[in-house]
């Protein structure tokens, strides 16, 4: 019976020799951070654009979504998707880019988008009849280098062109999950090159005969969008905001599901009130007050010496009307949360819009 052949001290040496050659050439021809160790601390230069949500931003781990990948918004309904969606167009706008609205849906409502924040105006909106026509404008708008954002309003509304001219009944087995399919392999690649986001909102739907283990819930349009997203996004409605018998906005929670650029699963809740969004006054507060920033003893808030009223919705109003003091705050929580290098400078502003960020990679 042959020996085992033993490892000595050289024969690592030429291994790790060998491995160290065989990493140089890679990176020399894939580029830098194309393969690395976890425990390095490499540091990967995304460029992105913020959602609007200082919590949503630090649970992105890059300071907001990634230019030149695929995202996916999703949820059911009710939950916040096309808010969050237009808060992130407005802040592209906010930095001089551009941005451009497919509502498939034909619902979009353009003055709620105003009042978020929305440069109406300078938004290109397209209300395609069927599936193919969405996304090949979307590809035309990709190719042509000059747009910072495309919004996909909904996955589910793109609808195939044979099924729309078919009969009502009859059926197009896969027939969207292939358009979807066929329509990201040829984008990612345009996408990555012309450094656009691109978000596709999607909708939850329950598994038909689902027993056992696992959730019933599936989002629209097959799997493929599933593989080719660099961050999922689940967005849910988690307590209704009421004062006294009326209702006036909702407590959503979001999950990053999926994160190619930084560690996943980490979450981000926010109020979203009806007819202004995210509401940033009242995340500051949340925020402030678990990290020590705002006290809060009972229902009295403070920042350093200075009160700033009873009650969360109060002192949210003083918040708003005194945008000095949130702005204080806001910097106090950012130089506490370390990102004060993930807030790009707004068009205008003394910040350069195409900074980039930092994110790591190896946490």
């Amino acid at each position: 019976m042959a020996k085992k052949p033993t490892v000595t001290a050289n024969t690592g040496d030429m291994r790790r020799e060998a491995l160290k050659t065989a990493l140089t050439t890679i990176e020399r021809k894939w580029g830098q951070g194309s393969v690395m160790k976890l425990s390095d601390n490499a540091h990967i230069r995304i460029p992105v654009i913020p959602t609007g949500s200082i919590g949503l931003d630090l649970a992105l781990g890059v300071g907001g979504i990634p230019r030149g990948r695929v995202c996916e918004i999703y949820g059911p309904e009710s939950s916040g998707k096309t808010t969050m969606a237009l808060h992130i167009v407005a802040e592209a706008q906010k930095l001089g880019g551009v941005a451009a609205y497919i509502d498939a849906e034909h619902a979009l409502d353009i003055n709620y988008a105003r009042r978020l924040g929305v440069k109406t105006d300078e938004l290109l909106i397209s209300q395609p009849d069927y599936g193919e026509q969405a996304l090949d404008i979307a590809d035309m708008l990709v190719r042509s280098g000059a747009v910072d954002i495309i919004v996909v309003d909904s996955v589910a509304a793109l609808i195939p062109q044979a099924e729309l001219e078919g009969s009502v009944g009859e059926t197009q087995v896969g027939g969207q999950a292939r358009l979807m399919s066929h329509a990201l392999r040829k984008l990612t690649g345009s996408i990555h090159k012309s450094n656009t986001a691109v978000m596709f909102i999607n909708q939850i739907r329950m598994k038909i005969g689902m027993t056992g283990y696992g959730s019933p819930e599936t989002t629209t349009g097959g799997n493929a969008l599933k593989f080719y997203a660099s961050v999922r996004m689940d967005i849910r409605r988690i307590q209704t905001l009421k004062n006294a018998d009326e209702s006036y906005g909702i407590r959503a929670r979001v999950k990053v599901v999926k994160n190619k650029v930084a560690p996943p699963f980490r979450e981000a809740s926010f109020d979203v009130l009806y007819g202004t969004g995210i509401s940033h006054e009242g995340e500051l507060l949340d925020m402030g007050v678990d990290l020590g920033v705002v006290d809060k003893s009972g229902a009295w808030y403070a920042f350093g010496a200075e009160r700033l009223g009873q009650g969360k919705e109060n002192v949210r109003q003083f918040l708003q009307e005194h945008t000095d003091v949130r702005a204080q705050i806001e910097q106090k929580l950012l130089e506490h949360l370390g990102m004060n290098e993930y807030k790009p400078k707004h068009e205008g502003g003394e910040e350069d819009a195409s900074e980039t960020v930092e994110a790591d990679t190896a946490e």
